[in-house]
C-alpha cells in the first residue's frame, strides 16, 4: 500500500497540503494534527490505517500484465510472487494515477558515467551522493525543494530551471491551498480552460518544509548560494548545454505568485470577508531585475566540481498493458468524465480527468463517489437486463 511513497521520497520530505486536506472518502482528521504537513512514512500510516479501518481486499505486491476484453468479459491478467493469475470481470475501474514512469532525457546517454546520474525518485539524502557539487535538472516542487534540501547540507547547486509557476503556501492569514479550494480553482473543469497548455502545467514551486509559511522561489535559493540556469537541452561526455531563459522563468514564476495573491485579494473583497493583510515574505518578494538568473549557457562538469546531476524531471503515464481502443493517436485517454468509450471500463486519479483537482488527494474524493455510483448504476442494469432475458 502506498508503494511510491514509501520508495520514491527522499528522506526530508513533506506534502505540500496538510493533514487536514490529505483525507479519503471515510477518513477521519484528528484536529490536533490537521494543520501538519506530514511526511511520505505518515502518510503511509495513514493509508494502511484506512485499508484497516475499512477492511478493504487490498492485493499487494502484484502487477497488472494486460486488460483485455473479449466480449462481455474483461480478461485481466495479474502477476503475482512469480505466477500468472487471470481474472474474469464485467466491470474494471483503473485507478493507477498519472505518473507511474520516470522521465529522464535521452541525452542523459551522453553524459560521462564517472558522473552519477539519478531520477528524483531515487534521491534520498545529500550524503549518500558522491563528494562534490550537484546539477539538478527541472525547477517545479521536487526540483526547488530537493536543492533546498541539498543546500541545508551544504552542498554546492545548480539548478537548471523550466517554465514553472510559483505560489506563496500561506497568505492573508490561511494556507493557501484553503484559499485555491475556497476560490474554487480547484473546481474548474478541462472544457473551461482558455489555455489548453495550461492541462501540461507542472507543479508549482511550493514546499511543506518548514513553518509551512515559507516561500520556496529561485531568487531565495540564489541568496543560498545555487546558482540558477536555463533550460537544459543537450549534454556530452563533459559538457552540458541550456538555453538562456533563465530570466524567463524567474519572471514567469514572479508573475504567477502576484497574479494568485490578486486573484485572492479579489476575492476577499468580492465577499466582504475579513482577512488579515500579508505578512512580509521576502522570498516571495519579486526579483524585478532577474539578478538571480544566470545567464550561462553551458558546464564543463569536471571543470566545476560536479559529480552527480539529480533529474526532477518528472514522469510519463504507461498505460500500455491496457489492450482496449481508448486512447487517440498520440496515447492520451479518450473518456468523459472517467468513462470510456468500451463498456464498464472506467478510470480515476487520471489527471484533469473531472477537474484540476482529479489527480490530487482531496480531488478523487469526488471522483471515486462519481465512478463508483456510475458502476452501481450499470451493474443494476445488467442484472435487470439478465432477469428480463430469463
Amino acid at each position: 500500500m502506498g508503494e511510491s511513497w514509501r520508495s520514491q521520497r527522499w528522506d526530508a520530505f513533506r506534502l505540500n497540503s496538510t493533514n487536514r486536506l490529505n483525507v479519503l472518502r471515510g477518513m477521519i482528521c484528528d484536529e490536533d494534527t490537521a494543520e501538519i504537513f506530514p511526511d511520505a512514512p505518515a502518510f503511509v500510516s495513514s493509508l494502511e490505517q484506512y485499508v484497516s479501518a475499512g477492511q478493504l481486499p487490498v492485493g499487494e505486491n502484484s502487477k497488472i500484465i494486460s486488460v483485455e476484453k473479449t466480449k462481455e468479459f474483461f480478461d485481466v491478467a495479474v502477476q503475482s510472487n512469480n505466477l500468472i493469475n487471470m481474472y474474469c470481470c464485467k466491470q474494471v475501474i483503473i485507478a493507477t494515477g498519472s505518473a507511474n514512469e520516470i522521465k529522464i532525457p535521452s541525452f542523459s546517454k551522453n553524459i560521462s558515467p564517472d558522473i552519477k546520474q539519478l531520477h528524483t525518485s531515487e534521491y534520498r539524502n545529500a550524503g549518500k551522493l558522491p563528494a562534490g557539487d550537484v546539477l539538478v535538472v527541472g525547477s517545479a516542487q521536487s526540483g526547488v525543494q530537493i536543492a533546498a534540501d541539498l543546500r541545508a547540507a551544504g552542498k554546492k547547486v545548480w539548478l537548471s530551471t523550466s517554465k514553472v509557476a510559483r505560489i506563496p503556501p500561506w497568505y492573508r492569514g490561511k494556507d493557501i491551498f484553503y484559499w485555491l479550494v475556497d476560490i474554487k480553482a480547484y473546481d474548474i473543469k478541462a472544457g473551461q480552460l482558455t489555455d489548453p497548455q495550461t492541462m501540461e502545467s507542472r507543479n508549482p514551486q511550493i514546499s511543506g518544509t518548514g513553518s509551512g509559511k515559507d516561500t520556496v522561489c529561485l531568487q531565495q535559493l540564489t541568496k543560498k548560494e545555487a546558482i540558477i540556469l536555463g533550460k537544459m537541452d543537450r549534454a556530452d561526455e563533459q559538457n552540458v548545454f541550456f538555453q538562456s531563459d533563465a530570466a524567463a522563468h524567474v519572471k514567469f514564476a514572479d508573475e504567477c505568485s502576484l497574479n494568485m495573491k490578486k486573484t485572492i485579494d479579489d476575492f476577499i473583497i468580492e465577499n466582504k470577508l475579513e482577512a488579515p493583510a500579508p505578512h512580509y515574505d521576502e522570498a516571495d518578494m519579486p526579483d524585478a531585475e532577474c539578478a538571480c538568473a544566470s545567464s550561462l549557457t553551458s558546464l564543463n562538469l569536471r571543470e566545476n566540481n560536479i559529480s552527480s546531476v539529480t533529474w526532477s524531471t518528472g514522469f510519463n503515464l504507461d498505460l500500455s498493458y491496457i489492450k482496449l481502443a481508448v486512447f487517440d493517436d498520440k496515447g492520451r485517454l479518450i473518456h468523459q468524465d472517467g468513462m470510456t468509450a468500451v463498456p464498464g471500463l472506467y478510470f480515476i486519479g487520471y489527471s484533469w480527468l473531472r477537474s484540476r483537482k482529479s489527480n490530487i488527494l482531496f480531488g478523487i474524493r469526488e471522483d471515486a463517489a462519481f465512478i463508483t455510483n456510475k458502476v452501481y448504476s450499470d451493474a443494476k442494469k445488467n442484472i435487470g437486463s439478465i432477469t428480463a432475458a430469463v
